[in-house]
């Protein structure tokens, strides 16, 4: 069941990623205000009861526009990540720590971790080794791939990329398997007519390797 429904923009929305802060037990939503120059855009959430109420929305991008928003928290470190497109960029992968404080949210400086257009991004959290994961297609080859980042203070460092999916991936989503200490990966493998297939990845330092892609559809 489900309390009613409150805005938290009252401007149009798109690319909406939620997550949760447990350390302030908040709620983080990051999205494109297309109302707003197409910022990047996150606003905090608190819940009370049935219903949740909303601070004053943050700009963490002031580019037009920023695409393909994903936002995880990093438990180790207690920060928000956002990941996204930055299309005042040249289209790069872009990552952005967040530190929630009451019903506001404050941030540190862009990081670009992949020089290339990025695009379908899906961010995860290791929680294991401490690691945010950030999955997407590469702008020029279409490859699935992946990134493993490091959170230190409010700035983020990358590893290497590593490519999951050596064809057109598209419709990606991963997420932390926390039983098997795993990352998993889902897509639409257009490389192999269009197939749902997901696949296993193991971080290790500041890198990830993976198993064999099976097809679930």
């Amino acid at each position: 069941s489900f309390g009613t429904a409150v805005p938290f923009e009252t401007g149009t929305t798109v690319f909406i990623s939620a997550t949760y802060d447990s350390t302030n037990s908040k709620v983080v939503i990051a999205y494109r205000d297309n109302d707003n120059s197409n910022y990047g855009t996150a606003v905090v959430g608190t819940v009370s009861g049935t219903s949740i109420s909303f601070g004053t929305p943050v700009v963490f991008e002031s580019a037009n526009a920023t695409d393909y928003v994903s936002a995880v928290y990093d438990s180790t470190n207690n920060k928000v990540v956002v990941a996204y497109t930055d299309a005042g960029n040249s289209n790069h992968g872009t990552a952005i720590v967040g530190t929630v404080s009451g019903t506001s949210i404050s941030f540190g400086t862009p990081v670009v971790f992949e020089s290339n257009a990025s695009y379908l991004i899906s961010a995860t959290f290791d929680s294991t080794n401490g690691k945010v994961v950030i999955c997407y297609r590469h702008g020029s080859t279409y490859y699935g791939t992946a990134i493993v980042g490091t959170v230190s203070g409010t700035s983020i460092s990358f590893g290497s990329a590593a490519v999951f999916e050596s064809a057109n991936t598209n419709s990606i989503s991963a997420t932390f398997d926390s039983s098997n200490n795993k990352v998993v990966i889902a897509y639409r493998d257009a490389g192999n007519s269009s197939y749902g297939t997901a696949i296993v990845g193991t971080v290790s330092g500041t890198s990830i390797s993976f198993g064999s892609a099976a097809v679930f559809e």
